[in-house]
């Protein structure tokens, strides 16, 4: 979170929450992302194994007003293109063009019949029709996507793990990265293994089946999940050449819900799972829940699936607004799933005028973002507040 404003931002969704919840709110409720930064949308394989590009990040999913993450997503697109070097006036379009990809999107699906919302998706053919021939986003789009299709369990066999008793592999000690579940702990792993494989539906379990539990690991997280405990549980197949990686992620309440109570699942997993499950085009098909040690919850899913994302960073303006657009659109796919669309439409009418205020609204909140941050490292400075090497 010290590395920049946009880490700062990515790291404390608490803080945006708060500031969200302060102010008055539209009364339109769906099933909110969030935490629809610009960061948490990115490309992952369909059960056909399509790529697909879409929201990837669902712990803070919760009922709320549909415009926080609307908020949330142009207050970081701005935020974005400040630290790639814009301008005020160049983050402000950015910020406007995911809102107004948002609201056209949505006024197109509040027009269509029910399953036609619920199949729409954006994959690979729709992002390269978009880009059209710029040569630049073009050939950075098809850079990503390539390396998403590598990100396989069989690619990870060979990054994260080393022979073990008999040649079977086993997951490699690569502190503080990775570290293996010690032999004798491994009876609880079985038995979260085990709470996980009840919730699944009965194909899925099925195929489950077909794998064993090998080993398992604690791995460090991201920025956003920074706190949380996260595992690794590898699993073999027909034999040593046919893996299966999930990862296994603790899930705690949501930020959203100490502002917005609604009804929703007590176990902080199946949440998860069940906001991914409604918020994407198409899911993980091993996205499942359990309880640990202490009560604690978890859900799991795969750790490689052809995921990727873009490199912000290295987006030049007319490759950051695109992408801003194609956020905006994804988002409102998902929103058009989990709430009254019709309603947000006629809410978001057919001017501008929504556009540019949530723009107004992005800028403002880029501001006062820089100045949290500044707080933040003066505590840091200040020995206020811990810092550490992945916080």
């Amino acid at each position: 979170m010290a590395v920049s404003p946009f880490a700062f931002l990515r790291g404390s969704p608490a803080v945006m929450a708060a500031d969200l919840a302060a102010v008055p709110d539209t009364g339109l409720i769906v099933q909110l992302c969030g935490d629809a930064h610009v960061s948490n949308f990115g490309v992952f394989a369909s059960p056909e194994r399509d790529l697909l590009f879409d929201l990837n990040d669902f712990d803070e999913t919760a009922p709320g007003p549909f415009e926080w993450d609307v908020k949330r997503l142009a207050a970081s697109a701005a935020v974005a293109a400040r630290q790639n070097g814009l301008d005020d006036k160049a983050a402000r379009a950015m910020a406007r063009e995911a809102a107004g990809a948002y609201r056209r999107t949505m006024r197109e699906l509040a027009a269509l019949g029910e399953l036609a919302v619920w199949y729409r998706h954006i994959d690979v053919a729709d992002i390269l029709a978009r880009i059209g021939e710029r040569h630049r986003p073009r050939k950075r789009a098809e850079t990503v996507f390539a390396s998403a299709r590598r990100r396989t369990s069989l690619r990870a066999l060979g990054k994260l793990t080393r022979p073990g008793p008999g040649g079977e592999p086993r997951i490699r000690h690569d502190p503080p990265v990775l570290e293996p579940i010690p032999p004798g702990d491994f009876a609880a792993v079985e038995q979260v293994f085990a709470d996980y494989r009840a919730s699944l539906p009965d194909d899925v379990r099925t195929l489950l089946d077909r794998f064993r539990l090998v080993d398992a690991a604690r791995k460090v997280v991201g920025v956003g999940s920074v706190g949380t405990r996260c595992f690794v549980a590898l699993l073999l197949g027909r034999d040593r050449g046919d893996p299966l990686f999930l990862q296994v992620k603790e899930a705690e309440a949501a930020v959203l819900a100490r502002h917005h109570r609604a009804e929703g699942p007590a176990h902080q997993g199946r949440r998860v799972v069940a906001g991914q499950r409604l918020l994407q085009a198409a899911s993980d098909i091993f996205l499942g829940w359990a309880t640990g040690p202490e009560g604690r919850h978890f859900y799991w899913r795969q750790l490689w699936d052809m995921k990727g994302s873009i490199v912000l960073e290295d987006l030049r303006p007319e490759g950051l607004r695109l992408y801003a657009g194609l956020c905006g659109t994804v988002l409102a796919h998902a929103h058009a799933r989990a709430g009254e669309r019709g309603a947000i439409a006629a809410y978001l009418g057919a001017s501008d005028r929504f556009d540019r205020a949530i723009a107004d609204f992005a800028l403002r909140y880029a501001d006062q973002t820089a100045a949290d941050y500044k707080a933040f490292l003066q505590a840091i400075d200040d020995e206020r507040l811990p810092a550490s090497e992945t916080g």
